[in-house]
């Protein structure tokens, strides 16, 4: 056979026949998470609820069941941008497989999602986390348990964007504006960049609040601190988790600067909402969460509905005084502290621990949602809800099948021939009578090779 070389101009045949297009053996992972899809009728369900949104005439648009698709891969695959998503579609095989795209046709563009998105509104997105809550308790995965916590989200803004919320000045004209208040330079005199730092610097004063400051492109943003303990634009995000599965029961964007307390009943609201469109036999039976969530009224509130709350009591300097407090009140924090001291409410704070960060952990750290590259609110629930949906169904495909997402499924398939390895070695040193084995690599293949005695 003859050298083969590589032309980069090389000309190309005019007509390729269909049966000789290139077309990649389907992803296990990926066929059994459509036939979930199929078998809760996704399509239909998200083709109907996108059609007011729609005009009656014209060319068809890219199929609703395409994006979420599209917007679940982004969490399977670690892909935080709409751009690396429609570049991972377009470069797989399997993907596009996982999409019902033809291999002479493309994937859509990461602006083609961008008009989706901004076409269907917050409620439709809503309704997809419903339905797919809805075949998580199908599958007996909803106990009714409830965890709270929250986490950062890095928004898609520099505190270099920051101007003033009453005269949309930025930072340096600010300080110019001080300067001249000041008398340090005249009102026709334009500081230099050197002047400007040494007088900043030496001011008194000096803070940023989110009462003064706003981020000129994300308004919605706030000054936070992260959780590696850098101060920036940021979000907040709060998860209500089943303890005993880990699904997410309630994925909620709020601003960065909204406090646990204050966010909780919304929370709570929001979950018994979920269970009530998404027809939920269970009922919310508990609530966990830890000491940011402490609050008298809050407490009051919960036991007033009839739910066992189990929220951690911070420990205070001196002893607790019932001076102007209702009884309600009082009786709230008594029995809460209680359940907390009993071996169940330990057990459930060791469940919140686990299943809450792990839920985190999925979603933001390896699903690619905890630097957004969108900006505004609406748009971090939007993306945010369909990636809470999309770990609800990695749990359900857990429950089925023990995998839930593609690499688990990669390292399971490892684990399971180096089983079948052990187990061929374990079977050829019995019939070898005490012969040791050990196993070499050679080329693509495997042997089994008999070495010294093993005795």
């Amino acid at each position: 056979m003859a050298l083969g070389t590589h032309r980069d101009g090389k000309q190309h045949e005019l007509w390729i026949a269909r049966e000789s297009i290139s077309n990649a053996p389907s992803h296990v992972f990926y066929d059994k998470l459509n036939n979930l899809l199929r078998s809760i009728e996704f399509d239909d369900f998200v083709e109907t609820l996108c059609t007011p949104h729609y005009a009656k005439a014209g060319r068809p648009g890219i199929a609703p069941g395409l994006y979420f698709r599209m917007t679940l891969i982004g969490y399977f695959e670690n892909i935080d941008s709409q751009r690396g998503i429609a570049w991972r579609c377009q470069d797989s095989l399997s993907l596009r497989r996982f999409l019902s795209v033809a291999p002479d046709e493309s994937p859509p563009v990461h602006a083609s999602m961008t008009h989706i998105r901004q076409r269907l509104p917050l409620e439709v997105h809503q309704a997809v986390f419903e339905k797919v809550l809805c075949c998580a308790s199908a599958h007996q995965l909803i106990s009714g348990e409830v965890g709270v916590d929250s986490t950062t989200l890095e928004a898609n803004a520099a505190l270099r964007s920051l101007v003033r919320r009453d005269t949309f000045e930025d930072y340096p004209e600010y300080v110019e504006r001080l300067m001249r208040e000041a008398g340090v330079v005249a009102e026709d005199e334009k500081p230099s960049a050197e002047e400007r730092i040494r007088f900043d610097r030496e001011r008194k004063g000096k803070k940023f609040s989110n009462k003064d400051w706003q981020s000129e492109s994300d308004p919605d943003a706030r000054i936070g601190r992260m959780k590696n303990g850098s101060f920036r634009l940021m979000y907040k995000a709060e998860h209500a988790v089943d303890l005993n599965s880990g699904v997410i029961l309630s994925a909620q964007v709020h601003h960065g600067d909204l406090s646990d307390t204050q966010s909780l009943g919304d929370t709570i609201t929001d979950v018994a909402i979920r269970f009530k469109k998404s027809d939920v036999a269970a009922g919310i039976s508990a609530v966990v969460a830890d000491k940011g969530y402490h609050t008298l009224a809050q407490l009051a509130a919960l036991q007033a509905l009839g739910v066992r709350v189990y929220v951690s009591t911070p420990a205070m300097k001196n002893k607790h005084v019932w001076v102007d407090k209702a009884e309600d009140e009082k009786r709230a924090y008594t029995n809460n502290a209680k359940r907390n001291a009993s071996p169940k409410g330990k057990a459930l704070h060791r469940k919140r621990s686990e299943k809450v960060e792990r839920s985190f952990a999925h979603v933001c750290t390896t699903g690619g949602s905890r630097r957004s590259w969108l900006q505004g609110l609406e748009s971090m629930n939007k993306r945010y809800l369909v990636a809470a949906a999309a770990h609800n169904l990695a749990a359900v495909m857990r429950a089925l099948f023990g995998v839930g997402k593609p690499k688990e499924w990669a390292d399971r398939w490892k684990q399971i021939k180096e089983a079948i390895e052990r187990v061929i070695q374990g079977l050829v040193m019995a019939m070898s009578g005490g012969y040791r084995v050990r196993m070499r690599r050679s080329g693509r293949r495997r042997e089994l090779l008999l070495c010294d005695l093993y005795f």
